[in-house]
């Protein structure tokens, strides 16, 4: 049995894009900022590019904004390119989202109810 799955909760890096496509289907790309659990407060966070489709694209484009406290759920993947100034083959970890929790935004004192959203993969 193999399993590949991520949660994150986070802060969103930035605002999130979204982009639509002929055929419908919606896909949006922002960070996440997560901080470890460590006694050490100076400690920068880890980052995560995420990459959400369809409703809960949607939903990201509509109510994340940078600051904002989220929870995800998503799988591990890599996005593999080709280089076009080298030629040489790259890779980027992205985590594809398929569950988006809206916890609260960064001026919120307390985080809101919690509101969660699942992709239609």
């Amino acid at each position: 049995m193999s399993i590949n799955r991520v949660n994150l909760v986070g802060r969103a890096g930035r605002d999130p894009e979204v982009k639509n496509f002929d055929s419908g289907k919606q896909v949006c790309n922002f960070t996440l900022a997560v901080n470890r659990r460590t006694s050490n407060k100076d400690e920068p966070p880890d980052w995560f590019d995420l990459e959400l489709w369809d409703k809960t694209a949607d939903v990201a484009g509509r109510y994340v904004r940078k600051g904002s406290l989220i929870g995800v759920t998503g799988s591990l993947v890599f996005d593999r390119w080709k280089d076009k100034t080298t030629g040489e083959d790259r890779t980027k970890p992205v985590i594809r989202v398929d569950q988006l929790e809206l916890l609260g935004s960064k001026q919120d004192n307390q985080p809101s109810s919690s509101s969660s959203y699942d992709s239609d993969f």
